[in-house]
This record gives structure tokens, sequence and C-alpha cells, in this order.
């Protein structure tokens, strides 16, 4: 039997996952301090026992003030080394690649966690802090940043590759850099949201600057047979803000500095109507394939085996990521093999735990 494409294995530089089917970053806004508990132990290391070939871990802050929620997980100091170091240890002892995303949130930092009865930015009396952003304009409902001097923006460069060399301490497989939904560097690479008239505003050239930077920063300070990824969103879904072919530029111009994927999805910037709709971003992660000559992967509204083998078939994405269907299944990719008729001991097929092989009779 001919093994779907969904369950080939992937190699990026000296990494190989075992399938195409990775786990999307989701945030889970349950740290103390920036440090990752039990809760990520096991929230991650069943996915990894749930046959996902790559895992990648929630947006993660490189700095404090970088952290979207008080509750968000960090890489900005050495306690968060060794308290990633343990979560980590399931997620290899199931055979998974473990990814992190490297954030900065901007003016969307120091907000309440999405289950909190309040809405907006937490006060600096209840633990919240002052925000960052290329320019003074704040996102609905949330407090005005200050405009980030130069001398800060050539901090955050330091900050990311600080945080990448932490992430290899810690025993990751792969870093991604998130560029999208809204957070620091996307919040640069939006006309809507940067209006600055020095080297990093303007032009599209100049507004990808620091993305630029900050891809090239990490990347010296990550260890060359490990794959580096860039979360971008592909179009802001608002009048005068970013576009897919304006995105695939970038991503274009990320690959000469050592950038292995672009991990595509939308929006986050501004408040927009989506059109959404099963694989509604799946366009998007095509086109950038097609301009930027990166492999991509595709995420949102994928969620049922058949769907996520088609999106590879189709040509359009060399990987899925599963989210949200991801957090109602854990075993999201053994469902999705069973689904597809793939037998228990063909080459390549799912890593059923045996403890779970009763879940594949009937």
């Amino acid at each position: 039997m001919t093994s779907p494409r969904l369950l080939e294995p992937f190699t990026l530089r000296g990494a190989t996952a075992r399938n195409r089917v990775w786990l999307a970053p989701m945030c889970q806004y349950r740290a103390t301090d920036g440090l990752p508990n039990d809760w990520h132990l096991v929230h991650l290391g069943a996915r990894a026992h749930g046959g996902f070939g790559l895992i990648v871990a929630e947006a993660t802050a490189v700095v404090p003030h970088g952290r979207i929620t008080p509750q968000d997980v960090g890489l900005w100091d050495d306690a968060q080394v060794a308290a990633w170091e343990r979560v980590l240890a399931p997620v290899h002892d199931a055979g998974a690649l473990a990814a992190v995303q490297l954030a900065h949130a901007g003016r969307k930092a120091s907000t309440y966690r999405p289950w909190a009865a309040e809405r907006g930015s937490v006060p600096v009396a209840e633990g919240g802090w002052p925000t960052l952003a290329p320019s003074s304009v704040a996102f609905p409902g949330y407090g005005v940043p200050d405009e980030m001097t130069p001398a800060q923006v050539g901090d955050v460069v330091q900050q990311f590759a600080d945080a990448a060399g932490r992430a290899h301490r810690a025993g990751f497989d792969a870093v991604e850099v998130h560029a999208a939904h809204g957070y620091l560097l996307h919040q640069f690479l939006s006309p809507l949201t940067n209006h600055r008239t020095d080297g990093y505003g303007g032009s599209p050239e100049a507004r990808a600057r620091l993305l630029r930077e900050v891809v090239a920063a990490v990347r010296a300070a990550w260890p060359d047979d490990k794959p580096l990824l860039v979360r971008v969103s592909a179009t802001d879904w608002a009048d005068g803000g970013l576009e897919v072919d304006d995105v695939a530029a970038v991503a274009a111009s990320l690959a000469p500095l050592g950038v292995d994927l672009v991990d595509v999805s939308s929006g986050g910037n501004v408040p927009a109507a989506y059109a959404t709709g099963p694989g509604y971003q799946v366009p998007f992660a095509r086109r950038v394939r097609e301009v930027s000559g990166l492999p991509v992967s595709a995420v949102g509204m994928i969620t049922d085996g058949a769907q996520a083998e088609q999106v590879l078939v189709d040509g359009a994405a060399d990987v899925v990521m599963i989210g949200r269907p991801a957090l109602r299944d854990p075993m999201w990719p053994l469902r999705a093999a069973h689904e597809l008729g793939v037998p228990v001991a063909a080459e390549g097929g799912a890593p059923w735990p045996a403890s779970y092989l009763r879940g594949t009779w009937g």
C-alpha cells in the first residue's frame, strides 16, 4: 500500500519529522514568570504520543514585556531553559520533534487571558506593563503603546537571538520566528501599524527590515543543522493593509538569510472580517510557496485526514499545521491515519503506541 503523503517523513536541514502533520503553536496562558509547567508537559507530550511529527510550542516571549499576557511562557532567562528541558522530554520520548515559536507581542502585550472576565490591557497596578510598538497606534480596546526608539528596535534583534540560543540549550529541534497575528514583527511589516519615517518605515523594504535583521540574528545564533521557520500573516484582511503578494515577496527575501519553511496564516493585526471556510488559508500558502520557492505549511480549518492529504497532493503546501482540532483531539494524526486506511505496520505509517493499538481495531 502506498503511504499517504500526510504520513511521509519531511526533512529540513538535519531534522527529519516522522510525518507532515504538525501541531500549530497555540497559547495556553498557564505560566508563572514565563516558566512552562506540568500543564505544558502534559499538553505537548499528549500530542506527541498522538502522532504529530513536529510539536510547535506556543508563542514564547523573548522578553517579559513581550508577553501577550502575564501568564505567557518565555525564554528570556536560564530558569526557563531548565523548565523547557523537562517539558520536552516526553515529546522526544514519543518520537516527535519540538519547535518553539519566539515572539514579542508589541502593542498587543499586557492583556488579559481570553477567559478572564476583564478585557483589554492589564493595568500596571494589576501586573501589567507599558507596551511598545513601531508607532504609537493602539490596537482597538488596548492601551496606547510607546513608539519604539531606534535603540529599542535594535534591542529586539538581540533579544530574539539570545532566546534562540536558550532554545538550543533547552533541546528544541527547530525555532519559529513569529511575524504574524498582529504581534510586533507583523506590526512593523504592515502599513496599517507602521508609520515610521526612519529606516524601519515607509517602503515595503524598510518595513521588512526588522524582520530580516531578526531572522539573520536568529540564524547566526541557531545551529546550522537545525531548521528555522517564520510564521507570517498573508493578509491583514483590511483595506490598505498587507496582501498575499506583499507577504510572499517578504518571504522570498528571507530565503537567502537561511529560513527553511514559511508557516502561512493570516490576520490579527487589526479587527477585520475574515472570509472563513474549510481550508480558507490554503491558497495563501500556495502563493507564498510559488513566489518564495520555500517550503510552506498551511493552517486554518483543516479538520480531517482526507482534507489534509489533498492539500499536500495538490501541491499547495509541504506540511499541514493542525490547531483547534488538536485541542479537541490530541490523537488527531492517529485518527487521520486510521481514517485513511493506513495499516499499523505500514512503512511510514502512524506511530501507534503499543498501549493504544486497540484503537486500530474496527
